[in-house]
C-alpha cells in the first residue's frame, strides 16, 4: 500500500468555518446572534487566549480554553460543577432526567447501571448492523442517475438511525423512522430560543416562534418511546441483545437498582437522539472534508481495498483502519459534533487560581479548542497525520475533546467510532463524492453542530 497522503502547508483547499464577531457585540445583537447560531457569538479571543472572563446581560461568565483548566473542570473538580441551567432548560424537557442531563448521585447510579452494556465486546457485536445500514445507503446511491444531487447529511441521518433502530430497538413493536427523526429535528430546532432565553434570565414559561412544534415533538417522542418501552417489558427480554432489552434488565453494581420504564424511556430516547444524529454529523463533515481533498478520498478507498477487499468490513478490519480512522479524529477535531460544554459553579471555587463564585457559568468551547492557535498548528488545515499514534502521544489530551472527557465522558464512544469508521469505509471503498461546485456549508449550532443547508453532493461509482 503506498504511503497516506501528505497535505501542504498552503495552497490548501480552505475549509468552512465560522467567522467571530469582530469586536463586542450589542445586548439585542447578541440576543440575536445566540437565537441564530450561538456558535457566532463567541468572542474571537476564545481561539487564541487561554482564559476568558466575559459578562452576559450583567451576570459573569467564564470560557476555559486552556487544557489543564479543562482536565480541572471536566476531572479534578468535577463534583464542583453541574450541567448548565440552559442546557438542562434546552434538553430536559424531551430528554427527562436521563444519563445525559441528570446531575450527582441520580447520574453516576444511571451511568454504573449502564456502563456493562457499552462494553466493547458487546458493542463489536453490532457491527454487522452497521454494516448493513451502510452497504443498503451505498447501494441507493449507486443508483441514482449521474445527475442527481443528494443531501448527504440527510442520507447519513437516515443511515445512522437505521443502525439505532436495529441495535437498540430490534424486535420491539413498529417504529416511524421518518417521523422520529423529524421530531428530534424539530425539538432540536427549538434549542437556541431555550438557551438565549434562559441567558436573559426569562422564566421557562416563556413563548417564543417554534415552541408550540417543538411541544409536539417533545410529546411525540416521549409518548412513542414509553409505547416501545411497555412493549418491551410485556414482550420479556429474554435472548435478546438490543438496547432497550439490555437497559430492561440493567442494575447499578453497587446498589442492585434497576432502571423504572421512565428511567428506561428518557435513557433509551437520549441514546437515540445523541446516538444516530452525532455519528451522522461526523460522517457528514467527514465526507465534506474528502470531496475538497480527493488525495485523501483515494487514501482511504485504498486502504479498505487493502485491509478490507471486496468483503465486509469485521471488527478486526475496522480495528486495522487506521487511516480511515485519522480521518475522522480529523473531521471531529475541524467540525465537532458536540462543539461545546457547558457547566455552572456548585460553589464559590478557585479554578487554576481564578476565583469562580457559585453559579458562574463555564463554556468549554471545544469547536475553539480545536481550533485554538497555541495548542495546534496551523489549526484550520486539514491534516489526518495529526491522529498518528505518535502525534497523539505527543498532544495534551485535553486539548482535543469530541466526545467529552472525564468520568462524564461520552458512554457511547466506542460504538460510535465504530460506526463511523465502517460506514466511511464502505461508502468511500465504493462510490466517489462531489460536492456541489462553489458551495460552501454554513456552520450551525442546534445542540449539535450541523451543516445548515445541508451537505449538496453528487455521488458515482468508484
Amino acid at each position: 500500500m503506498n504511503a497516506h497522503p501528505s497535505f501542504p502547508r498552503s495552497g490548501a483547499v480552505p475549509l468552512a468555518r465560522v467567522v467571530p464577531p469582530a469586536g463586542p457585540l450589542g445586548t439585542l445583537s447578541l440576543l440575536r446572534t445566540v437565537v441564530r447560531n450561538p456558535i457566532e457569538a463567541w468572542p474571537r479571543e476564545v481561539f487564541h487566549e487561554p482564559l476568558l472572563p466575559t459578562t452576559f446581560l450583567g451576570r459573569a461568565s467564564l470560557f476555559v480554553m486552556d487544557p489543564a483548566l479543562v482536565r480541572a473542570v471536566l476531572v479534578d473538580q468535577a463534583d464542583g460543577f453541574e450541567k448548565s441551567e440552559a442546557f438542562r432548560r434546552s434538553l430536559s424537557p424531551a430528554l427527562g432526567d436521563a444519563i445525559l442531563t441528570a446531575d450527582g448521585a441520580r447520574w453516576r447510579w444511571q451511568r454504573r447501571a449502564a456502563a456493562p452494556i457499552f462494553r466493547n465486546e458487546r458493542i463489536r457485536g453490532f457491527l454487522p448492523a452497521m454494516v448493513g445500514a451502510a452497504e443498503r445507503m451505498r447501494d441507493r446511491l449507486a443508483a441514482l442517475p449521474a445527475s442527481a444531487e443528494v443531501d448527504l447529511s440527510a442520507e447519513l441521518m437516515r443511515t445512522t438511525f437505521d443502525i439505532i433502530v436495529e441495535t437498540m430497538l430490534s424486535g420491539h413493536g413498529r417504529i416511524d423512522v421518518a417521523r422520529v427523526a423529524k421530531g428530534v429535528t424539530d425539538y432540536l430546532e427549538s434549542t437556541s430560543w431555550v438557551f438565549a432565553l434562559t441567558l436573559a434570565g426569562a422564566p421557562a414559561w416563556m413563548p417564543y416562534p417554534g415552541r408550540r412544534r417543538a411541544e409536539t415533538a417533545k410529546h411525540y417522542l416521549r409518548d412513542e418511546l414509553a409505547r416501545l418501552v411497555a412493549e418491551g417489558r410485556r414482550d420479556g427480554t429474554e435472548g435478546r441483545s438490543d438496547l432497550l432489552s439490555l437497559l430492561l434488565t440493567a442494575r447499578d453494581p453497587e446498589t442492585g437498582r434497576a432502571m423504572d420504564d421512565t428511567d428506561v424511556a428518557d435513557n433509551l430516547l437520549t441514546f437515540v437522539t445523541a446516538g444516530h444524529e452525532t455519528t451522522a454529523l461526523a460522517l457528514t463533515w467527514a465526507l465534506y472534508i474528502l470531496a475538497l481533498h480527493p488525495e485523501a478520498e483515494a487514501g482511504v478507498a485504498e486502504e479498505v481495498r487493502t485491509v478490507v477487499g471486496d468483503r465486509a468490513p469485521t471488527a478486526d478490519d475496522v480495528d486495522a483502519l487506521t487511516y480511515t480512522r485519522q480521518v475522522i479524529q480529523e473531521a471531529m477535531r475541524l467540525y465537532p459534533p458536540a462543539p461545546v460544554v457547558v457547566r455552572a459553579a456548585l460553589d464559590d471555587l478557585d479554578l487554576g487560581g481564578h476565583r469562580i463564585l457559585k453559579g458562574t457559568p463555564i463554556t468549554i468551547p471545544i469547536y475553539a479548542i480545536h481550533r485554538h492557535a497555541r495548542l495546534w498548528d496551523e489549526p484550520d488545515r486539514f491534516d489526518p497525520a495529526r491522529f498518528a499514534p505518535e502525534a497523539a502521544k505527543a498532544r495534551d489530551r485535553y486539548s482535543y475533546l469530541p466526545f467529552g472527557a472525564g468520568p462524564r465522558i461520552c458512554i457511547g464512544l466506542s460504538f460510535a467510532m465504530m460506526e463511523a469508521v465502517a460506514i466511511l469505509a464502505v461508502l468511500v471503498r465504493d462510490l466517489r463524492f462531489r460536492l456541489r461546485p462553489g458551495f460552501v456549508p454554513t456552520l450551525k449550532q442546534r445542540i449539535t453542530l450541523r451543516p445548515a443547508e445541508g451537505m449538496p453532493m453528487r455521488v458515482g461509482r468508484r
